[in-house]
């Protein structure tokens, strides 16, 4: 069990922590036609969307109620209503998700009264969802803010079949509620693996299919192209079973499985060979089917970077910074190769953190890490491109991991989970090590021949040629 050490900061000095709105954004634009749009000023969304475009280097739709100083002061309630009939009527969603921002929490808006409103007055628009969320800067972090987009858009769009009968109508189809830490990639290769076993996979969000980073034929688009139908979502009470991937979905989970009576199966992360291995194996028993001969393979590949790699990770000394879904998942396959988490910090606290395999997990901001891998000699730096500048004070190589990377290219699809995920997460953590050794520092041997009181000094201080 870690401890969770708070750091009594009054401020963040080198931010770690990426707000809620852009989380929940995220979620929304996992949705076929979705418009995610926030309720605050117009530099709110701004932030947000350079933010996404830096990272996924594509287009990204999401508006805003433009929230000026009158508005501010006086009532942005009218901004709201305008800000749906706006988008509904030119741009014709598929769904629509409203976040709050520090700016709207602040002044007090009742976002669910207006969306109520919106609809009394606007009823030609009955057919398209809204979804409306809660979710301030000042409170939670970019994975909350993307879970409760999730329920949000579960409490919307999926009809109350609990005690119908209707569960399991669709005996191949499988739910999949994923995480905020799953890169498109990792999307991608889950659906990949459900499909394998010869069952259908219903990803919410699925950003595969519209955070991919693919060509489109026309000019411009003003909503999400690709994702998660809407009319999908209304099946979801017809699966077999539903699987959860990130603890922080919990609370979607148990609203699912309550409105539905779907059986769901949960994973706080799908890297290393034990997670693997629990995932491949409930997809057996789903499908009732062999594990397919590629799945096999795979599992031998990732069996083989281990015996291969585990050279340049045994005992190696890591820093890592994340969101609590993302840090748990990298800390488990990193401990699990022998490494030794010597800092890890998170910027929101999270039931989650305590099973980190890490003696603390603190609760503060990249300055924290810096000066925490400083403290415990650390060799290597795991967390997304802010951490970039830290790297280069501390002389240590960086894997770049989570949100956002915008200092290399295709960071964003990149595949983490699975067997091959894995197995190439350790090789890039391998050839980090071989490149940077001359600036990693050698570990003193315990074996250590020390001079004695007023001995010769000029003896070497070690046995073993460390």
């Amino acid at each position: 069990m870690a401890q969770i050490v708070r750091h009594p900061k009054a401020l963040a000095v080198s931010p770690l922590k990426a707000s809620a709105p852009a989380g929940a954004a995220l979620a929304f634009l996992g949705i076929n036609r979705g418009m995610p749009i926030f309720h605050g000023s117009q530099g709110c969304t701004a932030f947000a969307k350079v933010f996404f475009v830096r990272h996924f280097r594509e287009p990204v739709p999401l508006q805003t109620t433009a929230m000026d100083q009158i508005a501010t002061v006086m009532n942005a309630e009218d901004n709201i209503v305008q800000a749906l009939a706006a988008v509904c009527g030119k741009s014709k969603p598929g769904l629509v998700g409203l976040a709050t921002t520090a700016l709207s929490e602040t002044q007090g808006t009742d976002i669910a009264r207006m969306v109520k409103t919106f609809r009394a007055l606007h009823p030609e628009f009955e057919a398209i969802p809204v979804v409306a969320v809660n979710t301030p800067d000042f409170a939670g972090c970019f994975e909350t803010g993307y879970a409760t987009a999730l329920c949000g858009i579960l409490d919307a769009t999926v009809p109350d079949t609990a005690g119908t009968g209707r569960a399991g109508k669709r005996k191949k189809q499988v739910n999949l509620l994923l995480g905020a830490h799953l890169t498109p990639g990792d999307v991608e290769a889950i659906k990949d693996w459900v499909e394998a076993f010869g069952l259908r996979p219903v990803a919410v969000p699925d950003l595969a299919d519209s955070m991919d980073g693919h060509l489109i034929q026309e000019d411009f688009i003003p909503v999400t192209l690709g994702g998660t139908p809407v009319s999908e979502l209304a099946t979801l009470g017809e699966a077999a079973a539903t699987i959860v991937v990130g603890r922080s979905l919990n609370a979607a989970a148990d609203l699912l499985a309550a409105r539905t009576g779907v059986p769901d199966h949960r994973f706080d992360g799908l890297m290393g060979l034990d997670a693997c291995d629990r995932f491949t194996v409930l997809l057996s028993e789903l499908a009732g089917r062999q594990v397919p001969e590629r799945i096999e393979r795979q599992r031998a590949q990732l069996q083989d970077a281990m015996v291969d790699t585990h050279f340049m990770t045994g005992l190696r000394r890591v820093a890592l910074a994340g969101d609590p879904d993302g840090l748990h998942q990298l800390a488990v396959l990193l401990t699990g190769m022998g490494c030794e988490i010597v800092a890890a910090v998170s910027p929101v606290k999270s039931a989650l953190l305590a099973e980190v395999p890490a003696p603390q997990v603190h609760l503060g901001d990249l300055e924290d890490l810096e000066d925490l891998a400083r403290a415990s000699h650390a060799e290597l730096l795991v967390g997304n491109s802010h951490l970039a500048a830290s790297a280069e004070r501390l002389g240590l190589p960086l894997l770049r991991a989570g949100m956002p990377q915008y200092d290399v290219v295709g960071g964003y699809c990149k595949t983490w989970v699975g067997y091959r995920g894995s197995r190439q997460t350790l090789f890039d953590l391998a050839n980090l090590v071989l490149r940077h050794h001359e600036h990693i520092a050698p570990k003193p041997s315990r074996l250590a021949v020390r001079p004695a009181e007023g001995g010769d000094r000029s003896a070497p201080a070690s046995a073993t040629g460390h």
